[in-house]
């Protein structure tokens, strides 16, 4: 089939790539000139393991290719997808509809023909009658079906995620349409992974649901974690008791300093936002939102207190910078409101991060930036793991203790263990660990 990608973002990218490893043959298209042209050099505008690979083996098979010309993308196109941003709108965190909106105007005079237009980005609830309408307005002449069809890609594991999904939610109540999308995923399908058809708005508010309800988990054990450190438990222990309960499971119950990145905190606001506009209060969300916000800013003042209680004129090493492994993506990252707390306080930083150093300077401007965590931990008074990247869960602690003004670590991902820390020279701080230069019973650990 012919599939039409209108973005060429994280989203409309990896999926354009994926829908074409199935056999597809799929245009992205995309506005800026200067992302098309690094595309079509072989250059990815994020990172993200193994993207690289997918595309130039889809470009030179002929199954993908990249054009600023809407109009010609989307000829003859059997299904076109809407894969464009829908970042928080400033002022009351409602998701910012007018690409998408922009985008359903461009494809309703581009449109050679009957079309099935698929909103992909994060909408909220209605947004696809919004869509429908403006298609019907613009061409009221062509006959037009309108489907949700959330993503669920994590990044640092989009291609697996796309290839291997847990479900894939198509909303629509239009039978052609249906048929399309079954022939689209047809190869997912066939391995038994499976797809659930409900209606458009159903699917437009699951993806919300998800992302809240994730999110909410994240801020559950992060908050329980404060008590396990007071009352003298192990948080870590504390996941993996309630996680081996197949009714809540162990995934998004690791303490942390909060969740950050492209989804999880403008989905919530915009649920928000969508419970307000339907008169509905959502509690648990807004709870939610209020204790991740207030979270990551605490990590920062945590940090100060490892310090002794003051940080002016100390040297504090930063390891990891964006908001989760395997990802370039600053966004709303813990990192951020770290910085900017030891900025106030006084700090000196140094950081280290194997692939957002970039981004990071766009958004944190002139910091110490170090090629290797070994280099970041030279001189310092607090070497702090922010980010738990698969190269900082092997160091070698005792040569960071050795280089190290004062040998303190605050592990915001409790990548180590006390006592492996201790045993090395270092002064241990961890999350939720209230037990602190304890090992657990060997006969408590569970495979």
């Amino acid at each position: 089939m012919k599939i039409t990608m209108i973005g060429s973002g994280y989203v409309g990218l990896v999926s354009g790539a994926c829908f074409a490893d199935f056999g597809h043959e799929v245009v992205c298209v995309d506005k800026d000139a200067g992302k098309i042209a690094a595309l079509e050099a072989g250059r990815m505008p994020i990172f993200e393991p193994g993207l690289d690979q997918i595309v130039a083996a889809n470009v030179k098979a002929r199954r993908l290719s990249f054009t600023t010309d809407l109009k010609a993308g989307v000829a003859g196109a059997d299904a076109v997808f809407i894969a464009v941003g829908t970042p928080s709108r400033r002022g009351d965190g409602h998701a910012d509809l007018s690409y998408v909106y922009a985008a359903a105007r461009e494809i309703a005079q581009a449109a050679d023909g009957p079309c099935v237009v698929v909103t992909k980005s994060t909408v909220p609830v209605g947004t696809g009658d919004e869509v429908e309408a403006i298609l019907k307005e613009t061409r009221p002449n062509l006959r037009w079906a309108v489907v949700s069809n959330p993503e669920f890609l994590r990044e640092g594991a989009a291609i697996s995620d796309f290839k291997r999904p847990d479900r894939i939610v198509v909303g629509t109540e239009d039978r052609d349409a249906q048929d399309v999308m079954r022939e689209i995923y047809r190869p997912l399908y066939l391995n038994a992974a499976p797809i659930l058809f409900t209606g458009r708005r159903t699917a437009e508010l699951i993806k919300y649901a998800a992302n809240a309800f994730l999110a909410t988990k994240i801020s559950f054990i992060n908050e329980l974690a404060d008590l396990a450190e007071r009352a003298g438990a192990d948080i870590k222990d504390v996941s993996r008791g309630i996680g081996l309960d197949n009714r809540i499971g162990s995934k998004f119950l690791h303490a942390g300093p909060g969740y950050g990145g492209s989804c999880f905190p403008k989905d919530t606001l915009a649920l928000l936002k969508t419970g307000e506009d339907y008169g509905v209060p959502l509690r648990i969300v807004h709870s939610t939102v209020e204790a991740n916000d207030r979270r990551k800013v605490e990590m920062g003042h945590r940090v100060v207190e490892a310090l002794g209680g003051s940080a002016k004129g100390k040297r504090v090493g930063l390891l990891g910078l964006t908001f989760k492994p395997n990802t370039d993506d600053m966004r709303d990252a813990p990192a951020l409101d770290i910085v900017r707390v030891l900025r106030e306080a006084g700090a000196d930083i140094a950081a280290h991060d194997p692939e957002g150093m970039e981004q990071a300077r766009a958004l944190l401007g002139a910091l110490d930036y170090r090629d290797s965590p070994y280099e970041v931990a030279e001189g310092a008074d607090a070497l702090v793991l922010v980010t738990e990247w698969d190269a900082f869960r092997a160091l070698d602690l005792k040569r960071l203790a050795r280089t190290m003004r004062q040998p303190v670590l605050v592990d915001l991902r409790n990548v180590y263990t006390p006592a492996e820390a201790e045993r090395a020279g270092l002064a241990y701080h961890g999350v939720g660990r209230g037990v602190a230069g304890q090992e657990r019973p060997l006969e408590q650990k569970v495979a």
